[in-house]
């Protein structure tokens, strides 16, 4: 059978509210993900040995590859799928690590998309989503990467919506954070609620009125990220400070920053701008839907 392959695009929080931290130390939060055309790429050759080789630009800080979590949602997949068909993982990093956009995450639901395939399970097999859970929190929302609202731990998610694609720009200064370091700092005790906006019940179709919904909704992670790591105030500075900006905000808990603009040639008029000022910086103008 020949090599499989498939992308694992960044995931995008446009919203993020930590709603309480449990008493089992976990954080329950609601959140508007999107997903982005900025992608990592993974392929999978059937039937070889279990194993994982990483290349690309961030592969160095992507750490070890027996840590990845594409080899973690495998053995998941079979523990679900006894004696599944497994094979030789190829990951090619583009995005960046330890970036709120998901990257890990993203690529172990695109394994798990792959061996599912490989192995003639429907996309919505549940033991695909037990198998996501088992990995990590942020992976149920990555196996199909579409809009959703995402609540809980990240196991309890929405339909898909039917958004308008927003343009938009995504900027990373290059500086890791770490995501328990932010958690800290945001300090809730066990039990503690955490209050804030919430979205409307029903979000509004036109995309003026979808922006201001996002924009009465913030990051909660935003400010303890901020004091984790500085350097995201400078590039939510730099980009709001631009003309074509209309939404200015981190992703996750850091330390990509987006922007989202009114069309594809205003991202990437931003993005070049930003680029030629900070060449060391990873910058993306995308669609994100």
């Amino acid at each position: 059978m020949e090599t499989l392959r498939t992308r694992a695009p960044a995931k995008i929080n446009l919203t993020l509210r930590i709603v309480r931290r449990r008493t089992d130390g976990f954080h329950d939060l609601a959140s508007l993900v999107v997903f982005s055309g900025a992608a990592d790429l993974l392929s999978l050759t059937p039937d070889a040995a279990l194993s994982l080789a990483v290349k690309g630009r961030t592969a160095a800080a992507a750490g070890p590859d027996a840590d990845n979590l594409v080899l973690r949602a495998a053995r998941a997949f079979a523990a679900e799928v006894p004696g599944a068909r497994l094979g030789a993982f190829l990951l090619e990093k583009r995005l960046p690590v330890a970036a709120g956009l998901g990257g890990g995450s993203s690529d172990a639901a695109a394994a798990l998309r792959l061996l599912g395939r490989l192995n003639g399970l429907a996309p919505d097999d549940p033991r695909l989503f037990a198998a996501a859970r088992a990995t990590g929190s942020d992976v149920p929302v990555c196996l199909d990467p579409r809009a959703r609202l995402m609540e809980g731990v990240g196991d309890v998610l929405s339909p898909p919506l039917a958004l308008p694609p927003l343009a938009g720009v995504l900027v990373n200064c290059g500086v890791a954070v770490p995501t328990a370091a932010v958690f800290r700092q945001l300090g809730l005790s066990p039990g503690a609620a955490f209050d804030g906006p919430s979205l409307p019940a029903v979000l509004p179709s036109g995309r003026a009125e979808l922006m201001a919904a996002i924009a009465a909704v913030p990051n909660d992670l935003e400010p303890p990220a901020v004091a984790v790591a500085p350097k995201i105030a400078e590039v939510i500075d730099r980009l709001a400070a631009q003309p074509e900006a209309r939404l200015v905000r981190m992703s996750g808990s850091g330390a990509t920053v987006f922007a989202l603009t009114d069309d594809c040639r205003a991202a990437a008029a931003l993005a070049r701008r930003v680029l030629a000022a900070q060449p060391d910086w990873w910058v993306k103008p995308t669609i994100l839907r």
